[in-house]
Order: structure tokens, then C-alpha cells, then sequence
């Protein structure tokens, strides 16, 4: 298995154990895919939950401009909302985690198909 097989593997783990789903691991392979490079630097891997700026950047970058989402209370909600399943006092919220639940509460996994 390659380097992103085994962070695939471990974003899976996290689904299961921290967040309470069974992953789609065709969405999450997808989804860790689309992150890129990132998911290889310990800093951009993660999501800081509690730096609003990094919160702005999931919401711009990810919501509206990858699943073309409009602008809206909603979004930030949401975001919020996966924050606390993934429970805020998780250090290492993985980037491709929070994004393939965001994926999923707002039913755009066909931006990955």
C-alpha cells in the first residue's frame, strides 16, 4: 500500500471511531484525492476548528467553489456542525474527513463521481 492507501486507511478509522460512520470508501478516496498535496504536510492535512480564518477558508475554497454551493448562514453551520461530530477537543481533524462529511451532509457526492 502506498502513502495515501494507509492516510485513506487512517481517515477511515476516524469515520468509524470518532464521527460514528461507516465511510463510503469510494467517496473518501475520491475526496482524499481532491485535497491533493495537502494531506502530505502536517499542518495542511488538518483543519484548526477553532480559527475562524480556517473556518472561511474550508467554506470559500471547498463548499462553494469545489461543491458550488451558494453563499449562505447554512454553510458555516454546517461546517460547525461536523466540527462537533468530530468532537472539538480532537486535535487532528483531518482536511479530507470534514470534507467528505461536508460532502455528505449536503448530498454533493456526485461532485465526485
Amino acid at each position: 500500500m502506498g502513502k495515501r492507501d494507509d492516510l485513506i486507511a487512517k481517515y477511515a478509522e476516524d469515520l468509524k471511531n470518532k464521527c460514528g460512520m461507516t465511510p463510503d470508501m469510494d467517496l473518501l478516496k475520491k475526496v482524499t484525492i481532491g485535497c491533493g498535496p495537502s494531506i502530505y504536510n502536517a499542518d495542511a492535512s488538518t483543519v484548526a476548528g477553532s480559527q475562524e480564518s480556517e473556518l472561511e477558508t474550508v467554506k470559500n475554497s471547498f463548499l462553494i467553489k469545489k461543491l458550488g454551493l451558494a453563499d449562505g448562514p447554512e454553510l458555516m453551520e454546517a461546517i460547525n456542525k461536523v466540527i462537533e461530530v468530530y468532537g472539538r477537543s480532537e486535535r487532528n481533524k483531518y482536511r479530507a474527513v470534514v470534507y467528505y462529511m461536508l460532502a455528505k451532509h449536503f448530498g454533493k457526492e456526485s461532485v465526485y463521481k
